[in-house]
């Protein structure tokens, strides 16, 4: 992306200073101005970093919910706060690190590269949410490309026709393909006075199964939540010092496979364990505090949903999901374990079709399609009922291409993982390894076209 500074105006950054944290937080503003002190030419990248927490944290002035999570020092909060910008001045403080960035010296420290592409891909993409943000609409894949660093491949929605006809032998009937597998699921449905118990006994198996792999800290913990009013069905929010904050939204009814996917996806090996991985070894083991801000438009996405999405399957493989879910969630839930075959078979069947939410989001937010019709084809190619279709929709008007980091996210992790190594241990070492590391979406790609040249 062509990196613009835009209308001419005052810098964000106060540019005198050595950092722009360090110069708002030592300041009294009651005082009269002191003489700041001059900075290099070339910052360092701790100093690049400092300023990038706090330009993060002044975007989300502009865009509550940008910063999914902040678990930093104090002292950038309190200098976002103070600082009275405009769009335009955070604009141009992007383009400013950006070539900052740009400029420092080659290193030949694997590390500081690794961090050094990570920074750059992260202002890349807080380039581009500026421009949304200013009210600049992109192309769905030039967003997303923008946004989280990987083009998604627009499949018609006719290359999943085959996969419906499969489903239509599992769930056969009459009537719409959609209201058939809607009323058939409605069967599995968790009562809600046995949510908790279910879920609690979900993500404890979570985590164990997440523990006989990695070390985890001993004073990590979540707690969880079950809200309404939600376009999303499970969240995240990572507290720092090892603790996370998971709803669940009920708005509409839970079916019991729910339980263990956003057990894993958002606790155990999911989003939970990758902010605190990442806070241990890069925010506490580095001192790399650039990782205790996560701006959710970003490449760092990409790598969060993917693995969070594909940690179910390493925690629960084939068919050992059905068995845990058949033998213990099942009776918990008052469900008939005899039945818990069918649902599964159905439920693998389904995941086929999860490249089709992308092509219906690439239409619908494009406005090639009208909601009606983004609709339908949401009920048909995800095999959901209106309700569901409708707040799916809504995700896609609240998250826009965010979408793309689920099953393109998870192929892209699955992918990179299992060329690792056949063997649990070693898909295992490489999901740790992912969430331990300033990976980019592009690195699991480079990796992998990397093996298969050698």
């Amino acid at each position: 992306m062509i990196r613009l500074a835009l209308l001419a105006g005052p810098c964000l950054a106060l540019c005198a200073c050595t950092t722009l944290s360090d110069a708002v937080v030592s300041q009294n503003i009651d005082a009269p101005a002191e003489p700041v002190k001059s900075i290099a030419l070339t910052p360092s990248i701790g100093a690049i970093a400092s300023e990038y927490i706090v330009l993060t944290l002044v975007m989300d002035k502009f865009e509550k919910g940008y910063v999914d999570a902040y678990y930093g020092p104090q002292k950038y909060m309190d200098a976002a706060e103070v600082l009275d910008k405009t769009l335009v001045d955070a604009g141009n403080h992007i383009v400013q690190l950006m070539e900052q960035l740009d400029a420092l010296p080659k290193s030949d420290d694997p590390a500081e590269q690794s961090r050094r592409l990570f920074l750059s891909a992260q202002l890349e993409a807080a380039h581009t949410r500026h421009a949304m943000i200013s009210g600049e609409t992109l192309p769905f894949v030039r967003e997303a490309d923008g946004l989280f660093g990987v083009k998604p491949e627009i499949k018609p929605l006719e290359t999943f026709d085959p996969i419906l006809e499969e489903i239509e032998n599992l769930v056969p009937g009459n009537g719409p393909l959609s209201a058939r597998v809607d009323a058939f699921e409605n069967g599995y449905i968790i009562p809600k006075d046995k949510l908790k118990v279910v879920f609690d006994t979900a993500i404890a198996e979570c985590k164990k199964r997440t523990e006989e792999y990695f070390d985890l800290p001993p004073s990590e913990n979540f707690k969880m939540e079950f809200v309404t009013g939600k376009s999303w069905s499970g969240y995240n929010y990572y507290q720092g010092k090892y603790q996370s904050l998971i709803q669940i939204n009920t708005d509409l009814p839970i079916k019991i496979s729910r339980a263990v996917d956003l057990g894993c996806h958002e606790g155990y090996p999911g989003h939970h364990v990758y902010n605190m991985l990442l806070e241990q070894n890069l925010t506490r083991g580095k001192g790399w505090e650039e990782f205790s801000i996560y701006p959710l438009y970003s490449p760092q996405s990409l790598i969060a949903e993917g693995s969070a999405n594909y940690g179910i399957e390493l925690a629960f493989p084939g068919v050992k999901r059905l068995e845990y879910e058949r033998d213990v969630l099942y009776p918990l839930a008052g469900l008939d374990p005899d039945t818990a075959g069918a649902f599964w078979a159905l439920q693998i069947a389904k995941q086929a079709l999860a490249g089709a939410r992308i092509t219906i989001a690439q239409g619908y937010l494009d406005k090639e399609i009208p909601r009606e019709d983004a609709v339908a084809y949401t009920m048909k190619y995800q095999l959901v009922s209106r309700e569901r279709a409708e707040q799916m929709l809504d995700f896609n008007d609240q998250y826009r291409s965010y979408v793309i980091n689920y099953s393109l996210g998870q192929d892209m992790v699955r992918e990179w993982i299992e060329a690792q190594g056949d063997a649990p241990v070693w898909r295992w070492k490489a999901m740790e390894r992912l969430l331990s590391e300033p990976m980019l979406p592009h690195e699991l790609k480079n990796d992998l076209e990397t093996a298969v040249s050698e």
